[in-house]
């Protein structure tokens, strides 16, 4: 692990701060934007992904899938057009192992522990639209479990964790990465949320980042904190499709939202 604080020249924090912000940026533009754009306008004329409500159910996943290929396209990108060396992709070792089933059950201690402080302080908090789309056909969810372990984990572990926590830890130590990183992988979520309570949601999908930067700093292995985050939103799904599925369960999951 590198230095816990680290304080570098001038120019390689402002290079860091500017390339970090790009990049998160870069990966919104390209996959929630370019990516799936084309795939509307190259495949929706042969296989109709819009209908006159919006998009279908294939067009949702599909676009889904569409970001997070983005998402893992700007991060190697950026890799190779930098040649840096920011992240280590390797098969996991039996430690790695461990700290999956470690970091995955640490989310779910910090998980609860926030929606205890929710409740206590009487807050809302926000609804992803993913969820309010799986409400509505609760069949989607299902549909999701694949997408979170193939596409949504990989994309936003590649981009948060791989690159841009990289670029902190070289300008700041580990430390102030996994902070920074974790705040900007909380607010990153603000353009998916609907409700009020967004600032709730954001401090709670923080907070989550904190676990997996720091499991990831103490694996140097971003595949690690790739499968907590993808079985965590597999979980997650799952557990939002038998609430859905029975009504009576949706009052206990305030947190899944």
């Amino acid at each position: 692990m590198d230095d816990l604080t680290r304080y570098a020249d001038f120019r390689t924090r402002l290079r860091s701060v500017a390339h970090a912000l790009g990049v998160i940026i870069a990966a919104f533009l390209v996959g929630a934007l370019v990516l799936p754009v084309a795939v509307l306008v190259l495949v929706n004329p042969f296989y109709p992904l819009r209908v006159s409500g919006g998009l279908t159910i294939a067009g949702n996943l599909l676009l889904t899938m569409t970001q997070f290929v983005g998402f893992v396209l700007v991060a190697v990108g950026y890799v190779k057009w930098q040649d840096v060396d920011l992240y280590d992709l390797s098969l996991p070792s039996l430690r790695d192992v461990g700290w999956m089933g470690g970091g995955f059950v640490l989310l779910f201690v910090v998980a609860y522990g926030l929606s205890i402080v929710i409740t206590v302080l009487g807050l809302e908090t926000a609804t992803n639209a993913v969820v309010k789309l799986g409400q509505e056909n609760p069949q989607f969810f299902l549909y999701m479990i694949p997408v979170s372990l193939l596409f949504i984990g990989p994309g936003e572990e590649l981009v948060f964790r791989g690159v841009v926590q990289g670029l902190f830890r070289k300008a700041y130590g580990v430390v102030p990465a996994v902070v920074i990183t974790s705040v900007l992988f909380g607010v990153a979520h603000y353009l998916a949320l609907v409700g009020e309570g967004q600032v709730t949601y954001i401090a709670i999908a923080t907070g989550l980042g904190l676990v997996l930067g720091a499991v990831y700093e103490r694996t140097e292995n971003v595949v690690v904190p790739i499968v907590i985050h993808g079985a965590w939103n597999a979980m997650l799904f799952t557990v939002q499709w038998y609430a859905a599925t029975n009504p009576e369960m949706m009052e206990s999951l305030t947190l899944l939202r």
